[in-house]
């Protein structure tokens, strides 16, 4: 969710000298009057507000993800309960019939006085072992019938305890909503209160100081020579492309609007390689790989608690949806303080005799709405479906 302007939402970035982009808290390209706040401190502020909307978008998304699996547990447990509980009633009318028979069968004569008084021992002895298989069934369906019994009830404790997880997670995912509607309101609210030509400044210094990384960032020999991707990063490099101008909308996968990691998640699961929903699972669970071996299709994490992400798409360039009210677009790898970067598929071999996609015209260099596309950047994040 951040993006050129987003990489705004990078506050820590900028307030605690962050990584790759961090913005000067003091150099304002004009001196601000009193009571006057500069153009680098508005910006300073306005990285900590969308940063703080980030966070909390990643921490909805995981417990969405969280909830989406406990959905799958609770209805399979639901499933095994409703097989156990056929099981239990046909090994009760099992059990029932059984003890019918043995009713039925009583006799005041022993087993043995009936050998000794038999015309036909080998008859009574046959007898005898048909009673004794009788017996033995009975004692199985017994056994049968505890067993299930105590299963059946260890099946309706994990099924009640996974309804309360379900609807704890449920509670979680709307606190963590409205907090992420709180805090994109005080994006708004700033962004409300700014004339447009200090938009047009926070624009346009925030340009100035993304040059400025990337240039430092090129120079220094961090970044990668020319590499190609493997067969699926270059599947997902142009999944990636073609979504450039949709929408950004926190919490959303697609195919219509995409928030930073639900872009880069469904880039990766086109390409035919599944990845982690959340920017801080796919920085914590997939392969690492140091800036100067970046090949396009590698993710780029950012913020040093890996709240956003963005497709590397190579020359030192992103793909990333970046935040409210604005557009997926392409950005300088360094238009947010970089945390390090992970591969998806480590083991895929680069392509040979690679083409990358055509961009759309202006693309490459990284257009941006300016603030001012922004100053209602959540009127459609309110309205966004429940899942």
């Amino acid at each position: 969710m951040s993006g050129m302007l987003l990489r705004l939402v990078c506050t820590a970035a900028v307030a605690a000298g962050a990584v790759l982009a961090p913005v000067p808290a003091t150099a304002a390209p004009e001196p601000a009057g009193p009571g006057e706040r500069s153009v680098a401190a508005l910006l300073t502020e306005l990285q900590a507000l969308y940063r703080e909307a980030e966070k909390a978008t990643e921490s909805y998304n995981a417990t969405e993800e969280r909830l989406t699996r406990q959905r799958a547990e609770s209805a399979r447990l639901e499933r095994a309960l409703a097989r156990a509980r056929l099981s239990l009633r046909d090994s009760r009318g099992a059990a029932g019939r059984l003890a019918r028979q043995q009713y039925q069968s009583v006799t005041a004569v022993s087993p043995y006085v009936r050998l000794l008084l038999a015309r036909d021992p080998q008859g009574a002895l046959d007898q005898g072992h048909v009673i004794g298989q009788v017996a033995r069934r009975r004692a199985h369906a017994v056994g049968r019938l505890t067993g299930e019994e105590k299963a059946a009830g260890e099946l309706a404790r994990r099924a009640r305890a996974s309804l309360d997880a379900h609807l704890a997670l449920t509670e979680r995912r709307r606190e963590e909503r409205d907090e992420v509607r709180e805090r994109l309101g005080d994006v708004e609210e700033l962004l409300a209160s700014l004339t447009a030509g200090e938009l047009a400044a926070l624009a346009e210094f925030e340009r100035a100081e993304v040059a400025k990384a990337q240039e430092e960032l090129v120079a220094s020999g961090a970044l990668s020579t020319a590499r190609t991707p493997s067969e699926a990063g270059d599947r997902a490099v142009r999944y990636a492309v073609e979504q450039l101008g949709k929408p950004y909308q926190w919490g959303a996968e697609g195919p219509e609007t995409y928030d930073c990691s639900g872009l880069t998640s469904r880039a990766w699961d086109a390409a035919g390689t599944p990845i982690p929903r959340t920017s801080q699972e796919q920085w914590a669970r997939l392969d690492r790989v140091p800036l100067r071996e970046l090949r396009p299709g590698d993710l780029v994490v950012y913020f040093p608690e890996a709240t956003h992400v963005a497709l590397y798409l190579g020359d030192g360039m992103v793909v990333q949806a970046p935040r409210p009210g604005a557009r997926i677009k392409v950005s300088p790898i360094a238009a947010n303080p970089v945390l390090g970067a992970v591969r998806p598929d480590p083991d895929g071999r680069p392509l040979r005799g690679y083409v990358p996609p055509e961009l759309p015209e202006g693309a490459a260099e990284g257009s941006d709405e300016g603030y001012a596309a922004s100053a209602a950047p959540t009127a459609a994040d309110r309205s966004r479906p429940r899942r």
